[in-house]
């Protein structure tokens, strides 16, 4: 019955997906080409001068029934309103990874969450606190890089004075920069063997090589960092055991009696200052 059952579903799924696949293909069949000049009124539309050559000012793609249009004033990358949404979306959907995979997030979380493993709160603070601190503290430090790529990218494009394929160039080279300068030499030279590269200056790394270095070298230095958050806790750990252990109460296990002093301690030498400080302070 299962199985019969699984087969209905597989067909309905094949009939939706032919279904929505022939309205997709009707519907972009429906769109033509409009060729207009450089000051936005229509031309020939052939978008051909009298030669046969191309006049080159400006292509565009419209489709009258959805409002759907694309143009290209002069390679200047001039965009209509609905194709703006939709890169957007697209940038939206990635933007986790590129937070995840480019910036000092991975850093910051791993350290906070350290933390609240050396203190052994279970789940205090909470993912959502430690994640907002880290996407906060993220922004702060990575303002100087968004910045640039807002003053040497976005706006060049918006204005129509780049193409979209040097808006691309001008955004990651600042990006490019600061993964290169917190990356790892060992790190760099690693996945360049891996991927049988060689390179001379900086600008030889492909990018695809240097964004797992990145990552590489920021969870080293985590790591690092956690080592030396977990050194005075466990201190306090053995200490409480000792105790216990002395006045013979074996069954009481010592983080029951540890944590609270763990608190104590964290609380007296200012700890979220002294973490969080010395995690920026690395990135300047």
């Amino acid at each position: 019955m299962r199985n019969k059952g699984k087969k209905i579903y597989c067909c309905f799924s094949f009939i939706f997906a032919v279904a929505v696949l022939v309205l997709t293909l009707t519907l972009a069949g429906r769109g033509e080409i409009v060729y207009a000049s450089a000051t936005g009124q229509e031309n020939d539309t052939t978008g051909l001068t009298g030669d046969g050559q191309s006049n080159g000012s400006m292509v565009g793609l419209q489709d009258e029934g959805t409002g759907f249009s694309f143009i290209i004033n002069n390679e200047n990358g001039s965009m209509s309103a609905n194709v703006r949404i939709v890169l957007m979306m697209t940038i939206l959907s990635l933007a986790p990874s590129i937070l995840i995979m480019m910036t000092s997030f991975t850093r910051i979380v791993v350290v906070l969450h350290f933390v609240r493993a050396a203190l052994g709160t279970q789940t205090t603070p909470p993912n959502q606190v430690l994640v907002g601190l880290a996407l906060f503290l993220t922004l702060f430090i990575m303002s100087p890089t968004f910045s640039r790529i807002n003053e040497e990218a976005l706006k060049p494009l918006d204005a129509g004075e780049i193409t979209q394929e040097q808006a691309v160039e001008a955004a990651i080279t600042p990006m490019r920069e600061f993964m290169y300068e917190h990356a790892k030499r060992n790190d760099v030279d690693l996945l360049c063997d891996l991927a049988g590269v060689t390179y001379e200056e900086n600008e030889d790394i492909p990018t695809s090589v240097l964004i797992p270095s990145f990552i590489l070298s920021e969870l080293r230095a985590s790591f690092i960092m956690g080592f030396f958050i977990y050194i005075p806790f466990i201190v306090i750990d053995m200490v409480v055991a000792s105790i216990l252990m002395s006045m013979g109460m074996m069954m009481l296990p010592p983080t029951t009696i540890s944590m609270p002093f763990k608190i104590l301690l964290f609380v007296l030498a200012d700890g979220w200052n002294l973490v969080i400080g010395n995690v920026v302070k690395d990135f300047f």
